[in-house]
């Protein structure tokens, strides 16, 4: 399948497609009019790198990944032990993200609950609001 007929599919732009190859996590065969040539897998593939990208995971990890998954049926775990700590890394570093996300959701609420208070009681809520985040 040409570029086009990948990238609706997918999900995904011809542009995103372009820097997934540049990135090395796909591989298209040429056609002799040197078009792109996607097999049909590509549609998963592509969707495997649009969740990984949403964990948060950059493309050279991405890339060391993508093998492991290639048979939909069978999940092989990775036995590079610096990828799994970086994997490990990546994870806490979201966990961190998502507190961090928490208590700034904290102090909107304390904010919306003390809209109709005055502005110092607000910020004695808002340290206090800070302080258990």
């Amino acid at each position: 399948m040409e570029i086009g007929d990948l990238a609706a599919p997918s999900g995904v732009s011809r542009r995103a497609l372009r820097y997934y190859e540049e990135q090395g996590l796909l591989s298209p065969a040429r056609r002799p009019n040197g078009y792109r040539d996607y097999p049909e897998s590509a549609v998963r593939t592509v969707r495997q790198i649009q969740v990984l990208l949403a964990a948060g995971l950059g493309t050279t990890v991405i890339a060391e990944i993508l093998p492991c998954l290639a048979d939909p049926t069978v999940v092989r775990v990775p036995v590079c032990p610096e990828l799994i700590d970086g994997l490990g890394a990546e994870r806490d570093r979201i966990s961190a993200s998502v507190d961090r996300l928490l208590a700034a959701r904290e102090i909107l609420d304390a904010l919306i609950a003390n809209r109709d208070r005055p502005f110092a009681a607000s910020l004695a809520d808002l340290d206090a609001a800070g302080a258990s985040a």
